[in-house]
């Protein structure tokens, strides 16, 4: 079996590592070569400049706003942005939230929510993991009770990844806590951060970085056409999201190099597949 790239992904390649050097500001490019995580505005700015060249939601269809990438490209992409170095684009926009509703989203949900995904006009976060609810995710006891059209939200949520910055949150909630199974019983909805009775509480790291955080619901109104795929259904589309967020095969590679990994991604993958 031959390894090498084919003449088209070498020229792939090089057009990609053109554009890279001539779009990635100099401030975010010196910001990343001296050690820092990006910020906020590093994302976005850098997600921006490449959704403007179709790239920034690289894993996604043509026919829903991506390139429609070869795995090859892909992996050819996601390198080329590590090794800049450049900012990773918005993993819960782009490989998770993104993939999620082209594939169990309604026409709405896909007209509303993907563009402004991919330009991170929305900035998404997680919530899974639960006090209590972590390794053994199905025990999750977040609740959502179905009223006059609306889902009523009850519960916490814990290390939630940059829930300080999102505008929205694809949470899972059981709304049958009478299920014969764990998995059974919990939906995905899509929940509004600026919708009244959520509050964010922050878990600041040893180091004084802020990245985690606390999410409270208390009695928060979520519509229901912000149910993805069907009610009880959840977990289905819970594990659809693990295994979209870790399909880019370059993502581990491009980890081992640069000595790091998310823990939270790995925490939630380990969660899913000690519950299947």
């Amino acid at each position: 079996m031959d390894l090498r790239f084919t003449s088209d992904e070498l020229a792939f390649r090089d057009e990609l590592r053109a554009f890279i050097q001539d779009h990635l500001p100099d401030d975010i490019r010196e910001r990343l070569r001296l050690g820092y995580s990006p910020r906020k505005e590093d994302t976005v700015r850098w997600q921006r400049i490449l959704n403007e060249r179709g790239w920034a939601a690289f894993n996604w269809p043509k026919e829903h706003g991506g390139p429609g990438w070869t795995p090859v490209q892909r992996m050819i992409f996601l390198e080329e942005n590590q090794l800049a170095p450049a900012p990773e684009v918005s993993s819960f926009n782009i490989t998770m939230i993104g993939p999620v509703l082209i594939q169990f989203g309604t026409e709405e949900q896909k007209r509303r929510f993907l563009p402004r995904a991919a330009n991170i006009d929305d900035w998404w976060c997680q919530g899974f993991s639960e006090p209590g609810a972590g390794s053994d995710l199905a025990s999750l006891k977040t609740a959502a009770r179905r009223e006059d059209g609306h889902y009523i939200v009850n519960g916490q949520k814990i290390w939630t990844s940059t829930a300080h910055h999102a505008d929205w949150c694809f949470c899972l909630v059981r709304t049958d806590p009478a299920a014969k199974k764990r998995q059974e019983g919990i939906s995905f909805l899509l929940i509004d951060m600026k919708t009244p009775g959520i509050t964010v509480r922050p878990i600041v790291s040893i180091d004084g970085s802020h990245h985690l955080n606390e999410v409270f619901f208390d009695d928060v109104r979520v519509p229901v056409d912000m149910l993805v795929g069907e009610e009880n259904r959840g977990w289905d589309v819970a594990k659809y999201t693990s295994s979209a967020t870790n399909a880019p095969a370059s993502r581990a590679s491009a980890s081992r190099r640069s000595g790091s990994s998310s823990p939270k991604r790995r925490r939630t993958k380990c969660a899913l597949t000690a519950n299947l």
